[in-house]
């Protein structure tokens, strides 16, 4: 598997072989989608849905099937998938292009304590600017979403639910089909960020029954700066374009402008074609190793880290123990020493983890973590065990030095 990734091959500057173990923030991408995006820009590059010459046929025929492959990989319709830059414009547009026009002030927001800024900040702010409640659901001891609270919260005033399906700062799994149900049965709508969980297991919109999904090529092998908004097509009536201008109309004329049918009402302007065909390259990679394999993969890995940490001297280990809850997210600290000293030395030792607050200040907060701040170690598809013991063995040695 690691063969396929090049830069796992990388040997840095002080003479470690590259441990990467900071999967949660960006994946790596495998030859197979860095050749795909090659191609493109050596044989079809041309601007879509606009021009009649080959090199324009081809690049539409291009980005259509990408679309087409997303569709297929969420059970979804082509229609109700619209290419974005990431989760957070994604969110962006749900919160701008529906929020604004049927959000009002005797309304309310709800969100989970253990949202990422990009789910939290979005429906903060659309509740302040529409004057509504925003209500922010606590969490129990280990992180998980109190589920007692959150069916208290909700009320026949509550008009939008935020929750990851996976949170990324502990890599905790919700249950959004029982939240779905819940959310349903009170009249309010369901907002998914999928941006952790898309890439680390099977997704299925219509059996999570989300009213909106949101999440990331770059986090799933594919490429930077392409995401997907997934919308309920019973909603995209309702959901009003975030960008205007070209490439997203149907008629323009001195008094007034009509738009185009969805998907093309919401992808104005020249979109990011060789993202989404590197995006399509990177599921057409995930599907052949198999969503359900991925998730076990990531699981068992988690599994033997946490295993192997929880016994370490002055380690404190976050979230739930439980693997049915969890997939390939190790969150730790270690007593007496900032998360940041041991990303350096880790570092070090050629280990490439994350530390801070993950933008989720939130739930650091409400867990009183120290320094509130982490360090996190996050597995994908080409780690294996003897990273886990590469990681084990630089704690240690942070630890020796502090």
């Amino acid at each position: 598997m690691k063969k396929d990734f090049p830069i796992l091959s990388t040997v840095l500057p002080n003479g470690k072989k590259l441990v990467y173990l900071d999967n949660a923030a960006t994946t790596q991408k495998p030859l197979s989608v860095i050749e795909r995006i090659s191609h493109f820009y050596k044989s079809e590059n041309a601007n879509v849905s606009r021009s009649a010459h080959y090199l324009g046929e081809q690049t539409t025929v291009s980005y259509n099937n990408a679309r087409k492959a997303v569709a297929k990989f969420i059970n979804a319709d082509e229609d109700e998938v619209i290419f974005t830059s990431g989760t957070t414009e994604s969110i962006n547009m749900i919160a701008y292009g529906w929020g604004d026009p049927n959000v009002s002030e005797d309304d309310e927001i709800i969100v989970m304590t253990s949202e990422h800024h990009s789910d939290f900040v979005p429906w903060q702010q659309l509740a302040m600017r529409k004057k509504c409640k925003f209500k922010v659901v606590p969490l129990n001891i280990d992180g998980t979403i109190n589920m007692v609270e959150f069916k208290k919260s909700i009320t026949s005033k509550t008009k939008i639910v935020a929750c990851a399906r996976m949170t990324n700062s502990f890599g905790i799994i919700n249950p959004v089909e029982e939240i779905s149900k819940t959310v349903h049965e009170n009249g309010a709508i369901l907002v998914v960020d999928g941006a952790q969980s898309v890439p680390s297991m099977p997704t299925d919109v219509k059996n999570m029954d989300a009213d909106f999904l949101s999440f990331s090529g770059h986090k799933m092998l594919g490429p930077m700066g392409i995401g997907v908004l997934y919308a309920k097509k019973d909603m995209l009536e309702s959901l009003k374009p975030f960008l205007t201008g070209g490439g997203m109309i149907d008629e323009v004329k001195d008094e007034s402008t009509t738009f185009a049918c969805a998907p093309d009402r919401y992808e104005a302007g020249t979109p990011n074609v060789e993202g989404a065909i590197g995006l399509a390259s990177a599921i057409e990679y995930l599907d052949e190793i198999g969503m359900e394999n991925i998730l076990e993969h990531e699981r068992s890995l988690f599994e033997y880290a946490y295993s192997k940490l929880k016994s370490v001297d002055r380690v404190t280990l976050y979230g739930p123990k439980e693997i049915e809850k969890r997939a390939g997210i190790v969150t730790f600290n270690i007593k007496g020493i900032h998360p940041h000293d041991v990303a350096a030395v880790l570092d070090s030792n050629g280990i490439a983890i994350r530390s801070g607050h993950h933008c989720a200040q939130p739930i650091l907060r409400a867990l009183k973590v120290d320094f509130m701040a982490t360090a996190r170690a996050s597995f994908y598809i080409y780690n294996d065990k003897s990273d886990v013991d590469a990681l084990v063995d630089a704690i240690e040695d942070a630890k020796r030095r502090f």
